[in-house]
């Protein structure tokens, strides 16, 4: 993928919906990453995280408000700008670099986590970009995964289609073009629909020690509705639960130990 300076038909839209950042809207997303990170690692604040993909900033701006170190790598040069902006209304300065994943400089064994949420689905070339989230990571850190999942029945990439992510990537990209213009295919597709099955494979082939999906990190003491609970109490306790769990869950999710 290139960068690309003119605004894009998808980043306009993202400025419009989710321009302005409610940090009490987000703060138990955010619990919840922290939470779900702090079984496996302790954080403070000379843990280093890297977060690729910061949209309006959040993440990185929580951080800081916490006194955590916390650099934000992200693609496209107006969602740049509208993080710094947005952490300059909470009162903090964030740290944001311009840049692609698939080729930016990331240092060797530097990072403690890296936090990817909503992102590698939009990663041309996702080996290559885990690759380098996993040489970016000390020995003993942490990779934050979430993405999309090609099974669920119903997908944050586009919600107006019913089993869209079950669609063969080309019908994807025809009926984005379709709906949204060419330059959706700059930024803003998403080039991957995803399956736990797939992901793990490759996480183990690049060598993290541990390869944790959505159910071996769920805390039922969290899980916010009895039927979830159910669920997730079954997926742990019963095999073809879990794949069945994993298989239509609405997002892939995991934890990586390097």
């Amino acid at each position: 993928m290139k960068i690309h300076y003119e605004a894009t038909t998808d980043v306009t839209k993202y400025i419009d919906n989710h321009g302005s950042v409610a940090l009490e809207e987000r703060s138990p997303q955010f619990e919840n990453f922290m939470r779900a990170l702090s079984r496996y690692a302790e954080i403070t604040p000379q843990t280093k995280i890297l977060e690729i993909g910061t949209g309006a900033g959040w993440f990185p701006i929580f951080c800081a408000l916490r006194g955590l170190s916390c650099k934000g790598l992200e693609i496209s040069p107006q969602l740049i700008e509208l993080a710094i902006e947005n952490g300059r209304k909470h009162g903090v300065e964030i740290e944001m670099e311009l840049g692609n994943l698939e080729d930016y400089p990331l240092p060797r064994n530097f990072y403690d986590i890296v936090m990817a949420s909503s992102v590698f689905e939009h990663v041309e070339d996702w080996r290559t970009g885990v690759a380098k989230v996993y040489e970016t990571l000390k020995p003993g850190g942490l990779m934050y995964f979430e993405s999309t999942n090609k099974f669920s029945f119903t997908s944050g990439e586009y919600t107006g289609v019913p089993l869209y992510g079950w669609l063969p990537n080309s019908w994807r990209y025809a009926l984005r073009k379709r709906v949204e213009g060419e330059d959706i295919m700059k930024l803003g597709i998403d080039f991957h629909q995803f399956t736990h099955s797939c992901l793990r494979k490759e996480f183990q082939r690049l060598g993290f020690s541990k390869v944790l999906d959505r159910v071996e990190i769920a805390d039922e003491a969290y899980v916010t509705t009895g039927l979830r609970r159910n669920v997730v109490r079954l997926a742990k306790q019963i095999g073809l639960a879990k794949s069945l769990a994993l298989t239509f869950a609405e997002a892939t999710r995991f934890i990586c130990i390097k």
